[in-house]
Parts: C-alpha cells; structure tokens; sequence
C-alpha cells in the first residue's frame, strides 16, 4: 500500500485545508505523485484536494466503513504518498476522529499548529498534542508540525529552536490572502469553484520540507485476511443493469467509492437535471446530495425532475440523498422564500434555514425493506443540511433513527412507489449500495 501520513489541527479553523492543498503542491512540485484522502464524511474539502492532485479524493471515516472498510478504501488509493487530511481537531470526534482514523491506519500525524503569534507557544502546542496520546492510551505518533501562517526569518527560527528533538519541522504557510477558500452553508466553495491561484500554493510550496514530509510517510496496517500487496477483497457478482447518476452542481456530492461500486457490478451513466438532459433509459437512478436549493429555479423549468417524477410513478426506482431527497419532493421554499415544485414524487415540502437543522453521524434500522436495507438491517452514515421536511401525515418511512436526526427526529427514509429520499449519505463500505443495485435487478 501506499505510504501516507495524517495532517491534523489542533483545532477547526486553525488552516488544514489550505495546508494539505500547499503540502500536495510541494510534493507534486518535488516528483511525487500524490494520492489525498479526507479524514471525515466531508464532500467538499476533497473537491478541493481533486482539484490540485489530479485524482479523487479517499474518504477515510471509521463511522461510515469500519476499520477493515477504512482500510480498504485507503488500499484503492494510486500514486506514492498518501495525505490524509482532518477533521476538527486531532482528538475531537466520537465517531471517528482524525486520531482515531490514524490509529487504525498505523500512519504518523503531522500537526498543523497557527503560529501567528507565538514561538515557543507553538512548540509547547505541538508538544502536549503528542503527550496527549499516550496519556489517553492512544496509539498516534505526533512526528512534527506544520507552522500555520508563519512568517520567515526570526520567526520560523523561533519555531524551530524550541521543538523538542522528536518533533520536527517541516515548513510553514506564509500569511497570505489569496490562500483563502470562501465559504458558504455546509463549509467551503466547492474546488472546481474556488480553487486556490496556483501561484500562491506554490509560494507556500517553496517553504515546505518535500522530502521530509515524504520521508515520514509509512506503510499503513492492511484489512484483516490481506497483505499489504493484496488488492481489496470484492463481494457481489456484476449486474445486468444501469444507473443513471445525477451529475453537475446541484447533485455534487458523492464519494468517490460509490462511483467506482456502481461501475464495478453496473453499467453508469450520468446526466444533468439542471441543464434539463432527459433521464437516461435505465434501471435505476441516484440521485446524490449537493446544492438544489442554489439551483432551485433551473431544476423547476428543466423539465428533468417533472419527467423523473412521471418515470418513479411507473415504478422507477429513485434513490436521493440530502439533496436527492430534496429534489424529490413536492417543492422547495430557498431561505429567502422564493417556491419552486420539484420532483413530486415524494410527500414533502422542502425549506431552507439559515442554521443548520442537522449535524452528525447516523445509525438507522430499517423498519421494513427498502433499496438500500433489508428489515431491521441497521446502516451508518453523516447527515448535514440546512434544511427541513414538512411531510405528510400518512407519509411512509422505511428508517427509525437510532443515532441522529433523520427527517422528523425519529424516522429517515422517506418511501413512495419503488423510491426512497434519505437526509443520510452513506458510504460504499455500509453496504447500501449492494442492496440498491440487486434491488434493480430484481
């Protein structure tokens, strides 16, 4: 497998993104050819990493695969040197933290400490993060720190001379504006929107340690039953079946490992609802999350999502996610009131918040069978939107929420005719996906 490392924060905020963006630059600068990977459910720091590394993103969440899924998914990456990048900080986290993902992968933490206003301050950080480990019986080695918007000279020699000697430094990112990603509702820009000017990541490129950073990179644990030159164990024979894949700003959000599952054991085609393609003749359609509410206006005239709700009454099977479900519905009102009918197919009315309604790992179990579980199968996934569902009285849910929000706080999974609308985004390691495509081949 490839070697790779974890860059962590001492905190949200503190610039893992833009740090991970410089470090993959600084490699790829120095030959090598980087594979990036999100510790997190998160959909939008790795547009970003895709976008400067040339290559989809791996998302690496104990909650969503388990530690063999985890492992696998890690195994999938190309190229030779894996960066891991964050979540939160590096111990925060119940379901699976950044500590917790590099513990099971075996690999050694980076630290991105913010240095804009201390020295010694910096080390004495860094140095209670690697004590922190041990003293909670955690197995992470902290081997050194990122000096987060650090300026050269006195300062970065500041930094460096008070390091203990099994910390190392391995660079700095310069304060600098235009490393600034914009953000919005459910975090940053997407990458292709907002990728950061190529000239100021190789600036703080040229301050970074290349082959020190690619020097600590190792070897991570393997899945259980394969050796580290084994590729991933795959279950389930291919299908004689399509599905079409909504595909374009509004139905964004997807992993990477859903895409290559769907093409392993199906035939995949994509369109875009947005600039009104007709649904593609298949046996199945996914619809992922994304930004409906953004295009709101586009998805009602296109037509796509009228005749989407004409082929789902015939029996289509429709599966939406967050923003799937969304698009599913009888119609979305954005934050500023502005109405829109959607899909129709599902009995919800959609409305956007200015808060977050919903924000953490979920566990589900099915109360009956669906396209993506069979009665009283339990599935894991992340749920993060803005919005709510007013649902009708005698609407049907194939889910009761045994961690998380769900829909209505204690069912998810909306179900009418052959579809299902879920908030949750699962992951291809849950299993779900398995379940959706032998359903359409039934």
């Amino acid at each position: 497998m490839i070697n790779g490392f974890v860059l962590g924060g001492v905190s949200s905020g503190v610039g893992k993104t833009v740090a991970t963006l410089s470090i993959i630059q600084a490699l790829e600068d120095a030959g090598y050819s980087v594979q990036p990977a999100k510790a997190g459910p998160d959909f939008i720091d790795p547009s970003h990493h895709e976008a400067i590394a040339g290559r989809p993103s791996r998302t690496l969440d104990l909650w969503l695969c388990g530690e063999d899924g985890l492992r696998r998914n890690y195994q999938r990456g190309e190229g030779d040197v894996c960066v891991v990048e964050g979540v939160m900080g590096l111990y925060d986290g119940d379901g699976s933290s950044t500590a917790m993902v590099a513990e099971a992968l075996d690999i050694p933490v980076v630290l991105v400490v913010d240095a804009k206003a201390g020295m010694e301050s910096v080390a004495a950080t860094a140095l209670g993060f690697q004590q922190y480990a041990k003293a909670i019986g955690r197995d992470v080695e902290v081997a050194g720190i990122v000096a987060q918007r650090a300026h050269g000279g006195r300062h970065e020699q500041g930094i460096r001379d008070a390091l203990p000697d099994d910390l190392e430094f391995f660079g700095r990112i310069p304060p600098n504006p235009e490393l600034e990603i914009p953000d919005r509702h459910l975090g940053l820009e997407m990458g292709e929107e907002a990728a950061l000017p190529k000239a100021a990541l190789r600036e703080a490129a040229e301050s970074l340690e290349a082959e020190r950073l690619a020097a600590v990179a190792s070897e991570p644990s393997a899945p259980d039953g394969s050796s580290s030159s084994e590729e991933p164990a795959q279950s389930g024979d291919p299908i004689d079946a399509t599905v079409a894949v909504a595909d374009d700003a509004a139905f964004c959000f997807r992993y990477p490992a859903t895409i290559e599952r769907f093409r392993e054991r199906a035939e995949l085609v994509t369109f875009s609802p947005v600039a009104g393609d007709p649904v593609p003749d298949c046996d199945g359609v996914y619809l992922p999350g994304g930004y409906p509410e953004l295009h709101a206006a586009e998805l009602e005239s296109s037509g796509t999502l009228s005749e989407l709700g004409e082929l789902a009454s015939e029996g289509l099977p429709v599966l939406g996610e967050c923003g799937g479900l969304m698009a599913m519905g009888q119609s979305l009102t954005t934050a500023e009131g502005d109405h829109h009918e959607m899909a129709g197919i599902l009995p919800a009315d959609v409305t956007m918040h200015d808060r977050y309604q919903a924000l953490d790992h979920v566990e589900l179990e099915a109360s009956e069978g669906t396209l993506t579980a069979n009665a009283g199968e339990t599935i894991r996934g992340h749920e993060f939107h803005y919005s709510s569902a007013d649902v009708d009285g005698d609407a049907r849910f194939a889910f009761e929420t045994v961690r998380g929000d769900g829909i209505d706080g204690d069912h998810d999974g909306l179900t009418e005719y052959e579809s299902l609308g879920t908030y949750v985004h699962v992951h291809a390691e849950s299993g779900a996906f398995d379940r959706f495509l032998e359903r359409i081949d039934e």
